[in-house]
């Protein structure tokens, strides 16, 4: 499956895979922004990522944290 920006929530569970042992609460917007466009299923425009975006990714992460 291909993931876009919009995927909040599959972007944050292959994100919590790829990065387990991080708590995402700690994660800037820079890095989270990198990780997302680094997952191998990721296929979207960098252009089309905002801070709204990001704060949905990285609050659907914090829900699956089990930290």
């Amino acid at each position: 499956m291909r993931l876009k920006w919009t995927d909040s929530l599959d972007i944050a569970l292959a994100l919590q895979e790829a990065h387990p042992d991080v708590n995402p609460a700690q994660v800037n917007f820079v890095d989270l922004r990198n990780w997302i466009m680094a997952l191998p299923d990721f296929e979207d425009d960098p252009e089309r990522c905002g801070e709204r975006i990001l704060e949905a990714v990285q609050l659907a992460w914090m829900e699956e944290y089990d930290g």
